[in-house]
């Protein structure tokens, strides 16, 4: 019995060493967001790209968005025309909010249309509120999630947020989506505060630099196309999505 063992024994080591078990390939995948435990009074402690991630500013606060000093502090007027729209485009207002924005853009595009699209169901409810009450055609307001715009794909061709990117909670997975929303070519402009001006007076969290910005757009594959600074205290920034022959 103690040479069929041992027998038996011999034969497992041979067929080890010739079949040796395949090797786990080691996987170190970095995660896209790092967490702080100990983060600032303005932010959620979730981390992308270096950048801690501003909270959301609530329906709450939809009064200073209306302000009557806006059109001078951030000169919406000229931001608009900077968008360069044609009548029949259609826009995505990113986190519309109370639709300071959406409300200035519709009479821009005549045959065009509006994505008004906001997470907040009081935004919605508000604007589609406006919307009956002005009897307005071309605008459609949207309720996203945290991920997702909810656009349809390839269909819009300027995606603006102003002020709200920073805020989002999940930004590479809302840009990616928002990316296969935009028809090629489209673009993505962000208005952001200018956080290389220390005198700008808005929160650290809630402005943004432009070496940031660029950096998290390239993460999605959005191509910089312009950086313009003439708003008073706010980024002008432009991205495009690469035509289908362009793309990597």
């Amino acid at each position: 019995m103690k040479k069929i063992g041992l027998l038996i024994t011999t034969l497992l080591t041979l067929v080890l060493l010739l079949n040796p078990a395949p090797a786990i390939a080691a996987t170190t995948t970095t995660p896209i967001y790092q967490t702080k435990l100990l983060h600032r009074p303005d932010g959620i402690g979730k981390v992308y790209l270096g950048r801690e991630i501003a909270k959301v500013m609530g329906h709450e606060g939809y009064r200073w968005l209306e302000r009557p000093e806006r059109t001078t502090q951030e000169n919406p007027r000229d931001a608009i025309a900077a968008l360069d729209l044609k009548s029949t485009d259609t826009v995505a207002d990113i986190g519309a909010g109370s639709g300071y924005f959406t409300f200035r853009i519709a009479p821009q595009i005549p045959a065009g249309k509006v994505f008004a699209v906001d997470i907040q169901p009081q935004s919605i409810e508000a604007l589609n509120f406006v919307i009956e009450q002005e009897n307005i055609n071309n605008i459609e307001p949207i309720l996203s999630t945290v991920k997702n715009p909810n656009l349809p794909e390839n269909s819009v061709d300027v995606a603006l947020m102003v002020d709200a990117y920073h805020e989002f909670e999940y930004p590479y997975e809302m840009m990616q989506n928002l990316k296969s929303a935009l028809k090629p070519g489209g673009r993505v402009v962000l208005i952001e505060y200018r956080r290389e001006n220390p005198f700008v007076p808005i929160k650290t969290l809630h402005k943004m630099t432009e070496e940031q910005v660029k950096k998290e757009m390239a993460k999605v594959g959005l191509k910089w196309q312009a950086t313009q600074e003439f708003l008073p205290q706010q980024h002008f920034l432009v991205f495009e999505k690469p035509q289908e022959n362009d793309a990597a």
